[in-house]
Parts: C-alpha cells; sequence; structure tokens
C-alpha cells in the first residue's frame, strides 16, 4: 500500500519506519529538513514541505496514495489546516492526529475517517490496522509476541474453533470471541454493545460479525493474518 504521513515527530516518524519495514511505500513529510535528513534512509521517500502550503502538496501523488495520516503534533493550529486541505483535495483515506478532546470535535467536523490517540496507542499497533484489513485492534506484550483482535474471516463462519486447528496450522490460541449486539438502551435506543464470550471450548461455532482475540507470536500472527487477507 502507499502511504503520505505528514509530520516526523517520535509518532509519526516511528509509524513511517514500521510501514516502510513492512513492504509499504511511505512518503514521509515534515517542514524541518533535520528530520527529513534523519529518517532518509529508515522511510521510502521523505520531503521537507510545508504541509498547509496548497500549491506545494497538490504536487504530491495524492491519487496514488491509499491513505493520508496527519501525524503533526506540536502545532495543533498546522494540523488542523493541513487536514482540512487534505480533505478538500478529496484523498482516499484521511487519518488525522488529536491532540485534545476540543481538537478531536473539530477533526470530526472536518469529516476525517478516523482518530489517532498517540498517547494511548503506538505505532506498532497502528502499523498492524493499517496494513491487515482484518485488524481490528492489538496489544504489544512484547517485542515478539502480541494479542489481536481481528474479525472472523467469511471461510471460518459456521466452523467451530476445534475445526479450525489453529494451534496446530499456525501456533496461535483464540483466547475468547467478541460479538456484537444489539440492546435497547434506557431511552428506548438500540445501541449495538460488545459482548466478550469467556474462556469459549472447541465446539464453540463462529459466526459472521464476530471477532477472534488471537495470542502468538508477532511472525505467527502476521502469516496467518496476511493469509487470510489474500484470501
Amino acid at each position: 500500500m502507499k502511504y503520505i504521513i505528514l509530520g516526523l515527530g517520535n509518532f509519526g516518524a516511528s509509524l513511517s519506519e514500521k510501514l516502510t519495514a513492512q513492504g509499504n511505500e511511505v512518503i514521509g513529510i515534515d517542514n524541518r529538513m533535520e528530520r527529513v535528513e534523519a529518517y532518509k534512509e529508515k522511510i521510502s521517500h521523505t520531503i521537507c514541505m510545508d504541509a498547509t502550503d496548497e500549491y506545494t502538496v497538490t504536487g504530491l501523488p495524492l491519487k496514488d496514495a491509499d491513505i493520508v495520516i496527519v501525524a503533526i503534533g506540536e502545532d495543533q493550529g498546522a494540523n488542523v489546516m493541513a487536514t482540512a486541505l487534505f480533505k478538500n483535495l478529496k484523498v482516499k483515506r484521511l487519518i488525522s492526529r488529536a491532540i485534545n478532546p476540543l481538537h478531536e470535535k473539530v477533526l470530526l467536523a472536518l469529516g476525517v475517517d478516523e482518530i489517532v490517540h498517540p498517547e494511548q496507542e503506538t505505532a506498532e499497533r497502528w502499523a498492524k490496522k493499517l496494513c491487515i484489513r482484518n485488524v481490528i485492534d492489538s496489544f504489544e506484550l512484547s517485542d515478539d509476541f502480541s494479542i489481536v483482535e481481528a474479525t472472523v474471516p467469511e471461510e471460518y463462519v459456521g466452523k467451530t474453533i476445534g475445526e479450525l486447528d489453529l494451534r496446530i496450522d499456525y501456533n496461535i490460541l483464540i483466547l475468547t470471541i467478541i460479538s456484537k449486539e444489539e440492546e435497547k438502551s434506557l431511552v428506548g435506543n438500540k445501541v449495538e454493545k460488545e459482548h466478550v464470550k469467556g474462556v469459549v471450548s472447541p465446539n464453540y461455532k463462529l459466526s459472521k460479525g464476530e471477532i477472534m482475540v488471537l495470542f502468538g507470536a508477532n511472525k505467527d500472527l502476521n502469516t496467518f493474518l496476511k493469509k487470510n487477507e489474500e484470501e
């Protein structure tokens, strides 16, 4: 996939490096030449540019970019201006970093597709979410092991956990299953809530839309998730 990442601070640079290392094409942009120089060997492409300047921004390969991420963190005004500019340029998918609750409301009003909270979310987690289609969330237990939430693949619907035999085939475990169910609120509205099934037996039959909570080595999880993404 092709990414444009604006802002090479700690989060933006780390995410750019991880996405590049996973074989994606990344254009990392910052208005400070020292940052651009520092990461030019670690990111596919680095450009020194003012991301709020419409004239220079329109020269970027926006039509080819699958995702644009506004990772600018130090300057809230520049973050909002860049987000608005790329929204107006109608990029395919726009993700922006929120610095505080009010800033998040402004970004949502601009119509971004998703919000990043680097203070609570790591670049490693976002790299997984962006690179593998079925990943909903992940939690790194160490450099080598993670817990990942992933939607049940279409070909697994109707099968039992025992039939999948993921421990044998991929050396990963299904810790539990999360389902989404509609419930009535106190005022009578229908709301969707997540229900954790607890420890599920090998006879548990998977349904469409459910989420598998998986544990394993990062390399084994990536092998499993990418195989199911291709299918």
